[in-house]
C-alpha cells in the first residue's frame, strides 16, 4: 500500500521540486513568471506594465514548445504520445474540468501573490510554498484535467502532437483563476 501511494504521488513530486528549484533560480530575473496565468493576473493587477507581460507571455509560449520539441528529440517513443498534453479525466465534464482549472490556478496564484508578489509575503520562503501549493494542485486534479494551471505548459505539448481537445479549458480556466486570486 505505500509502495503504491508513493509510486502514485511521485509523478506530483517532481514537478513541485523543479519548480521550487526554477522558482528559486528566475525571481531575479523575471520575477518568478513561468505561465501566463501569474503574468496576466500581474498586469492586471499593475504589478508589471503590459508591454512587459506581453514578452513574458510570448517567452513563456516558446519556452513550452521548445520543451515538448526537446522532448520530443531525446525520447524516441514520445512520437506515438500526446508528449503530456492535458486532457480531461474520464467521465469529467468540460464545466468540471473548467472549474477544477480555476480553483487550482487560483490557490497556485494566490500562495505566489501571498508570498512573493506582495511586499509583506515571505519572499524567502516563495519557492518552497509555490513548489507545495503545485503538490497539493496536482494531487486533487491531475486525475480530473491532469492540472495544467498553466496555459503554457498546456500549449507546448498540444501543439507540437496536434491534441488539442478541450484545450480553450487550458487557457480560460487558468486565466480566470489567476486573475481572481490576484485581484483578492
Amino acid at each position: 500500500m505505500a509502495n503504491s501511494l508513493f509510486r502514485d504521488c511521485l509523478p506530483s513530486l517532481l514537478p513541485m521540486g523543479w519548480l521550487a528549484f526554477l522558482v528559486f533560480a528566475t525571481a531575479n530575473v523575471s520575477g518568478e513568471h513561468m505561465s501566463p496565468a501569474v503574468t496576466f493576473a500581474a498586469v492586471i493587477t499593475k504589478k508589471i506594465t503590459g508591454t512587459r507581460g506581453s514578452m513574458f507571455v510570448a517567452a513563456q509560449l516558446v519556452g513550452a514548445v521548445i520543451g515538448a520539441l526537446l522532448l520530443l528529440a531525446t525520447i524516441p517513443d514520445a512520437a506515438d504520445t500526446n508528449l503530456g498534453a492535458h486532457a480531461l479525466g474520464t467521465d469529467v465534464s468540460i464545466t468540471m474540468g473548467l472549474i477544477i482549472e480555476i480553483v487550482v490556478t487560483f490557490i497556485l496564484v494566490f500562495v505566489i501573490f501571498a508570498t512573493a508578489v506582495d511586499p509583506g509575503g515571505i519572499a524567502p520562503l516563495a519557492p518552497l510554498a509555490i513548489g507545495l501549493a503545485v503538490l497539493v494542485d496536482h494531487l486533487v486534479a491531475i486525475p480530473i484535467t491532469g492540472a495544467s494551471m498553466n496555459p503554457a505548459r498546456s500549449f507546448g505539448p498540444a501543439l507540437v502532437s496536434g491534441e488539442w481537445a478541450n484545450h480553450w479549458i487550458y487557457w480560460l480556466g487558468p486565466m480566470l483563476g489567476g486573475v481572481i486570486a490576484g485581484v483578492m
